[in-house]
């Protein structure tokens, strides 16, 4: 190659420090599960109604076209760079580099979105069970995770994946626990017909609110890719990749399904469509009124999800960004690692630094929920665009790179499939009125669609630098390192240090 991949980054990230286990939960906690059940899946609803679980369902199967493709693309191509890597492989350096670009910002504002969540949701529980204690004082539990995912990341994959791996196993315990009591205590009532279009929510009536309902669920997908990056630290990276993104969308999906389904049959199918995020027609309101002080579990399995997506999400922005600045088309310090744990300390740094500053800056400019509302739009944007785009990577790598294992099913069908189950999400994130379910998105909510205007402009501005000072860097874009020798001949990734 072009012998311009930066130096601090050539020994490479830990070789097989983890296994099928800890990357399955990477995506699984990426997907926040207890999160998205208690405060994401419920705002379909308003449109579902008691049909919710059938949206779910819908969802599932919309999402799971599109993991697999990524699943296709992770398992030919295990790289730091995942999706960059994938889209310049199938579609063209150049838009491997701005896909690039705007998944490392993304990622890098949710552990911020999540340390938001965790402050305001144990402030305001706080206050709820003691008065005394400031229902505003959000901020100093936000720093509390931002410290703990700091600690995770340094110690490096190994210790972060592991971590995260309790974590996602708590949430998903206590909610299934939950859910198999609720439908338990639902009896008689328990009916298949929440599978059907019969309890819609009034003036969304059959059809219509499904499809409602499954457009804003799908939203609490967005995730399952995020084991992708890890691929050069992970044992048997092109089968466990693969199997890591499908087995997270796929078991979280059935995870929805079976969470909503007993919410639903145990608060009642007709009347669910007042159900939302807080207040006693909510998870946490139910579990108060009939789970006695175990519904304490229930709040800590909210909390302990948004630590375990911020965790996740820190290892796939600042392994993305590794990649990118082991090639140079980001500032080459991002890529240093650890001499010890090959942690990327530098890219830790710097996301702890953008996580602490969009907490305390957004939090106190406007409070804590709306810059919560604010990031959350921002990120499901660019996020849900990555997806669409990637499903376009998908046929395209296999037509021009691989057509002797081209399926035509699998690899042109499904990513077409995807695409179009992703539309109206990007729409409905993006507060575009296409449908009559989207609401337009008011201020300062509505500055997410410059935000993301503004930074994808400057990465055309960066793109274009590139491509007449250092054409090279951007081709490299579609490499895939994890293959090849290192200088002293031994495995790229320092597999010798473990």
């Amino acid at each position: 190659m072009s012998g311009e991949s930066v130096g601090p980054g050539a020994a490479g990230l830990r070789r097989d420090a983890i296994g099928l286990r800890e990357v399955l939960f990477q995506s699984i906690t990426a997907m926040a599960p207890a999160a998205a059940v208690a405060a994401s899946i419920p705002s379909g609803a308003a449109f579902a109604g008691g049909s919710l679980p059938l949206s779910v369902l819908i969802a599932l199967v919309a999402c799971l076209f599109t993991a697999s493709c990524v699943a296709e693309l992770a398992r030919e191509l295990p790289a730091a760079g995942s999706v960059s890597t994938y889209v310049a492989q199938g579609l063209h350096p150049a838009v491997g580099f701005l896909v690039g670009w705007g998944y490392v910002f993304v990622e890098a504002l949710i552990p911020p979105l999540l340390l938001l969540q965790l402050g305001f949701t144990t402030a305001g529980t706080l206050h709820q069970e003691w008065p005394s204690y400031p229902a505003d004082l959000w901020w100093p539990w936000a720093l509390a995770g931002a410290a703990i995912i700091a600690v995770s990341g340094y110690a490096g994959v190994r210790a972060s994946a592991r971590f995260g791996t309790v974590l996602g196993v708590f949430e998903v315990v206590v909610l299934v626990v939950f859910a198999v009591w609720l439908i338990g205590r639902a009896g008689g009532d328990n009916t298949l017909s929440v599978f059907g279009t019969s309890h819609t929510a009034e003036g969304y009536e059959g059809i219509t609110g499904v499809f409602a309902g499954s457009v804003y669920t799908v939203l609490a997908f967005a995730g399952f890719e995020a084991a992708a990056p890890l691929a050069e630290e992970t044992r048997n990276p092109r089968r466990t990749m693969h199997r890591a993104v499908l087995g997270a969308a796929l078991a979280i999906g059935l995870f929805y399904v079976l969470t909503t389904y007993a919410m639903t049959v145990y608060y009642g199918p007709d009347r669910f469509g007042e159900f939302g995020a807080s207040g006693a027609a909510s998870w946490e309101g139910v579990a108060r009124a009939s789970f006695g002080l175990l519904w304490v579990l229930v709040f800590l399995a909210v909390v302990n999800s948004a630590i375990a997506n911020a965790n996740a999400c820190a290892n796939v922005s600042t392994r993305t960004a590794f990649a990118l600045a082991r090639i140079r088309v980001l500032p080459s310090f991002l890529a240093v690692l650890h001499p010890k744990y090959r942690s990327p300390v530098a890219g830790i740094a710097v996301q702890t630094a953008v996580a602490v500053g969009a907490v305390l800056g957004l939090g106190f400019a406007y409070d804590p929920v709306t810059a919560f509302l604010l990031l959350a739009t921002v990120i499901v944007t660019v996020v849900i665009g990555v997806y669409i785009v990637v499903n376009l990577a998908c046929a395209g790598y296999f037509l021009r790179r691989r057509r002797e294992a081209l399926r035509p099913v699998r690899h042109l069908l499904l990513p077409a499939l995807g695409i179009v189950a992703f539309v109206p999400a990007l729409l409905t994130a993006a507060g575009l009125p296409a449908f009559d379910f989207v609401s337009e998105l008011t201020a300062p909510v509505s500055y997410a669609g410059w935000v993301v205007g503004v930074w994808m402009a400057t990465g055309v501005v960066v793109l274009v630098v590139l491509m007449r000072r250092h054409p090279r860097r951007i081709a490299e874009t579609a490499r895939v390192h994890f293959d090849e020798p290192s200088p002293t001949g031994l495995p790229q990734n320092g597999a010798v240090q473990r």
